[in-house]
């Protein structure tokens, strides 16, 4: 199995990203330049966080515009695995990938610490190796994570189970709407997320619980491709 890590202008979360996919999981993984107009050599595309275009006008709203985005667009047709994180969630949204958007968090402040989260759906590709209802712990590191649909939009995440993660409690740091951490489009091979699982695959970062998004990526993959592939 094969991974892109995105990297755009102001991106600061790529080399998180690929250390994650190393550590945790051990498959080939690349940095690809936003600049790039071939995807079909990778099987998952990682849209990590950072500050792509310096999150002038909007957070991702330049991004979406990027050469790479339309690769990754033919990539969630085609049913490979998208997973954005932090600014990649906020640049999935803007491009259309995911519904909804991410505003300013409603405190008005930079929030940064550990996170509880409740795995509100465990049969994702992304969630395959939690439990549903599972509490987990994944830091956050955002301004902009306060999630926002209308009322239309949330009834359809929660018809079609496409909320992911919540926040646990009463824990939302951010305003979001129902708790929601992250959700995943109606096919479930794109999810978003603002909490970062790959700054939680050490105990040495505080927490290990984001080690099982990646080895669910891979188990999803396995099972797809059949259970006598290797890697």
């Amino acid at each position: 199995m094969k991974f892109a890590v995105l990297v755009f202008p102001g991106s600061n979360c790529d080399i998180d990203c690929y250390k994650a996919v190393e550590e945790t999981i051990g498959q080939p993984v690349d940095y690809v330049w936003h600049t790039a107009t071939d995807l079909s050599a990778y099987d998952a595309i990682l849209v990590p966080g950072g500050f792509s275009y310096g999150d002038y006008l909007r957070c991702g709203a330049i991004a979406q515009f990027a050469n790479v985005m339309n690769e990754v667009k033919k990539a969630a047709e085609a049913g490979k695995y998208i997973l954005g994180i932090c600014n990649g969630f906020q640049i999935l949204t803007e491009a259309g990938l995911l519904p909804g958007a991410l505003i300013r968090n409603n405190g008005l402040k930079f929030r940064c610490h550990q996170s509880p989260l409740e795995v509100a759906n465990a049969g994702t590709p992304f969630t395959n190796q939690y439990s549903q209802g599972e509490i987990i712990n994944i830091p956050i590191a955002h301004g902009e994570g306060n999630y926002f649909c209308d009322d239309e939009t949330l009834a359809e995440l929660k018809a079609n189970n496409q909320i992911v993660f919540r926040y646990a409690g009463d824990t939302n740091p951010n305003g979001s709407v129902e708790n929601i951490a992250g959700i995943s489009n109606k096919a479930g091979n794109v999810v978003g997320m603002m909490p970062h699982p790959e700054r939680a695959v050490n105990q040495l970062l505080g927490s290990e619980d984001g080690k099982r998004m990646f080895t669910s990526i891979l188990n999803a993959w396995r099972e797809q491709h059949g259970a006598a592939v290797n890697g």
